[in-house]
């Protein structure tokens, strides 16, 4: 076997379409994990070698699908900084839980990298894997939650229409847990959750 047998040019566009995809596996388990939908509202697919859970709540479905548009696009333009996916209380609004998942560009000549597919998506598989794993350390969500999605971009961005100004949603003297790191070659993404130790 050569070398470029193994390793596929990843390009821009593709890493963009790579980092979505990532998103909302990722977000869905996050919903299941978490229990901000009924278990039964989730049905099982396979991807990237492991079986994931995707909810099919119309309205979810309708609220994620033009929001993971928009977050490829700015990937593809290498304009978004930070996706974050934030858990609050129904009633009080207080933010319990916030899953943070910073972009590095990585620096490349030109629009695409030498990198094996397959090592890529198994980078997805793994940090996957510890969002499934982290229900073993995280508290317990005893009340109705409710989430959100923040994106960070440059100043510079246009922001959709529909699209609204928002707090940071932080959280007080949280906990904080770094999960893995996932590379294309062109887009890196740190993840790491934020909790409240004391529920």
């Amino acid at each position: 076997m050569t070398e470029t047998a193994v390793r596929s040019n990843i390009t821009l566009k593709g890493s963009a379409q790579m980092i979505r995809e990532f998103f909302f596996y990722g977000i869905n388990s996050i919903l299941y994990q978490r229990g901000i939908y009924p278990s039964d509202n989730f049905d099982r697919v396979k991807q990237y070698g492991i079986t994931l859970l995707v909810n099919r709540d119309h309205k979810l479905q309708q609220f994620l699908k033009p929001l993971l548009e928009q977050v490829e696009h700015w990937l593809s333009k290498r304009l978004l900084k930070k996706l974050i996916l934030v858990l609050s209380d129904v009633s009080t609004k207080e933010v319990l839980e916030r899953w943070q998942f910073d972009i590095e560009n990585e620096a490349i000549d030109g629009e695409e990298t030498k990198q094996d597919e397959k090592k890529v998506k198994q980078g997805i598989a793994d940090v996957i894997k510890q969002i499934v794993a982290s229900v073993a350390f995280l508290p317990l969500l005893e009340t109705q939650c409710a989430f959100d999605v923040l994106i960070y971009t440059g100043k510079e961005v246009e922001m959709p229409e529909d699209w609204a100004d928002s707090s940071a949603c932080l959280l007080e003297n949280p906990e904080e847990v770094q999960l893995r790191c996932l590379s294309t070659g062109i887009h890196k993404v740190h993840t790491k959750v934020q909790y409240k130790a004391d529920l």
